[in-house]
């Protein structure tokens, strides 16, 4: 699966790199995501059968960071080859040097062996009734809880520099604070959930992005929105034990579809909230943020009240 999800990548870069005008660019885009999109529940099922239920968030923290090394790199890389060599040669010299990262991930992929429980034959519908109704329970609470991120992720850069009028340059600072929380309670957090347990620290991941927007349009100074994006960055804190909770109640010969139909189920019930939120912001700015919170709260309740390890 790693090989197919990587070759599809691999062709999406090439016709970034050899599309001879604009539109070939969204041809290319549908490819380079298929590794985005379609690996993720692979890497989940890697991850719960290399690892005991014990270590499993703890895992899921490893790779979370490790996925955002090379996201805080890249661009630094990428603006640097850009600025030297101009937009066109820089582009196309960013796109070999990826397609020879891509070369070598091959080569490491080669090195996954990992033991698996043996697949069962099922379609989309057998999967779904293979969900215990404690993982239908922790779905139906995440759908609340993305909606509320869904709904004002996208605006919260308009309400900071527009409403709160905060430069673009501090809100740089607020998204460098929100990642630096993120990073530092990734690991003691996952180690915590592996020992204590995951349900307090998914509730707590939960209340952080419930009190997120609500806590910036409560913000009226920029001391405030620092507390505000801190919080932001606190809604990491029980992420891997939410991916590990996902894996544990999964049944193991079908992990890797159990993973993909959560997933698949939860983006299509959060497709409208951006949309949503836009329209909610033409009543006032802070009514998107009000709504989210509520969606927020009651994903919240509903986690606490239906779902047990």
């Amino acid at each position: 699966a790693f090989f197919i999800f990587l070759f599809l990548a691999c062709i999406g870069y090439l016709v970034y790199l050899l599309g001879p005008s604009w539109p070939f660019a969204f041809v290319g885009l549908a490819f380079v995501m298929a590794w985005q999109s379609m690996a993720s529940p692979a890497i989940f099922a890697v991850i719960g059968d290399a690892l005991p239920t014990e270590k499993r968030a703890m895992g899921f923290s490893i790779q979370s960071i490790l996925k955002r090394v090379p996201i805080v790199i890249a661009p630094v890389i990428g603006g640097i080859i850009i600025a030297s060599r101009g937009i066109v040669t820089g582009v196309h010299l960013g796109l070999i040097i990826t397609l020879a990262i891509a070369a070598m991930t091959f080569l490491l992929i080669r090195l996954i062996n990992i033991t698996s429980e043996a697949h069962h034959s099922t379609n989309i519908f057998g999967v779904w009734d293979s969900f215990q109704s404690e993982l239908k329970r922790l779905l139906i609470s995440d759908i609340f809880i993305r909606t509320c991120e869904g709904m004002t992720d996208v605006l919260v850069i308009l309400y900071v520099t527009n409403v709160l009028h905060v430069s673009v340059a501090r809100f740089g600072t607020l998204l460098a604070i929100l990642f630096l929380t993120t990073i530092l309670i990734y690991l003691p957090a996952a180690k915590a959930a592996d020992r204590v347990g995951r349900r307090p620290f998914i509730i707590a991941t939960f209340c952080a992005f419930a009190l997120y927007p609500l806590s910036i349009i409560l913000a009226h100074n920029f001391a405030g929105l620092v507390i505000a994006f801190i919080i932001g960055g606190l809604r990491e804190i029980g992420e891997p034990a939410r991916k590990a909770m996902i894996v544990d109640f999964a049944q193991p010969q079908l992990r890797a579809r159990s993973v993909g139909l959560y997933y698949l189920l939860r983006s299509l019930a959060i497709t409208p909230a951006a949309a949503i939120g836009g329209l909610l912001w033409k009543v006032t700015p802070q009514t998107p943020f009000v709504m989210a919170g509520a969606f927020g709260v009651a994903g919240v309740f509903i986690f606490v009240a239906t779902v047990r390890e």
